[in-house]
């Protein structure tokens, strides 16, 4: 797992822009997915790149849309309803890893999105 200087460091290093290319390219695999679709309501699905991509940011240095919108992320609680077994945490890692590879992120900041991508997925783990 990067360190936080890391972590905070990637939205300087690609801007607000580049981390809305990597969910942009995340979302766009979710409508298609048997096992992830489902849990996208279609309605929803804007929404959820939204606040994807606002947590993104600020969680990578960026400004705290989020916070203004949802206040604290609370990411097991905002979770919970959602089964998450360990086969919907590696599609959804490996979603999130054809995104980053589409995104064309300079190699050492994908690297840290993925570890970070990686490791929080795991902490959500709750089936």
């Amino acid at each position: 797992m990067p360190d936080e200087a890391e972590i905070s460091s990637v939205c300087a290093a690609i801007g607000e822009e580049g981390i809305g290319r990597v969910v942009a390219a995340f979302y766009r695999q979710i409508p298609n997915d048997d096992l992830l679709g489902p849990l996208y309501p279609p309605q929803d699905l804007a929404e959820a790149e939204t606040r994807l991509r606002e947590f993104l940011i600020f969680r990578f240095g960026g400004p705290e849309y989020y916070l203004h919108h949802r206040g604290h992320p609370r990411l097991r609680m905002r979770h919970a309803p959602f089964p998450i077994s360990q086969s919907v945490r590696d599609r959804w890692v490996a979603l999130m890893d054809r995104a980053l590879a589409e995104a064309e992120l300079p190699a050492d900041t994908a690297a840290i999105m993925q570890a970070f991508l990686h490791h929080i997925a795991t902490f959500l783990l709750n089936s």
